[in-house]
């Protein structure tokens, strides 16, 4: 049975998870994920089922040297919190940040004293380089 999870509470889980992300601590990211979290691309596409699937996602992402995630704002309504962020990123194509909007839907079933996140969606912008950036600013 999930339990109504206070607001308040819901936001520092996230933020939490994004404070573990910024400092690349996969041990204390995964304490803020659900055992059988999902992560999508949204609406529905499952980018990983799973908090092994989850962890293996981010010691992959936690290898780039500069990556940060930027919160720019938040939204949270009962156990559903939005963040807007921009990412600093190591893509393919070189470094470069992406605007994202991030979706978290938590649970809380008693078992634990802090609720987790079950699930998570994921709109990304298409991403800048900072080589593109320079250029466009005359800079480069």
């Amino acid at each position: 049975m999930t339990l109504p999870i206070d607001p308040a509470v819901a936001e520092a889980v996230v933020q939490g998870q994004l404070d573990a992300y910024n400092a690349k601590d996969i041990d204390a990211f995964m304490a803020f994920w659900a055992g059988d979290a999902q992560v999508y691309v949204h609406p529905a596409t499952l980018l990983a089922d799973g908090a092994a699937a989850i962890r293996a996602r981010h010691v992959l992402r936690f290898q780039e040297p500069n990556l940060f995630g930027r919160l720019l704002q938040r939204m949270v309504v009962g156990n559903t919190v939005v963040d807007r962020e921009v990412v600093s990123r190591t893509f393919p194509e070189g470094p470069g940040r992406v605007d994202v909007i991030a979706i978290y839907e938590l649970v809380g079933d008693g078992s634990d004293p802090v609720p987790k996140i079950a699930r998570a969606w994921f709109v990304m912008g298409e991403p800048v380089l900072d080589a593109e950036d320079l250029a466009e600013n005359g800079a480069g």
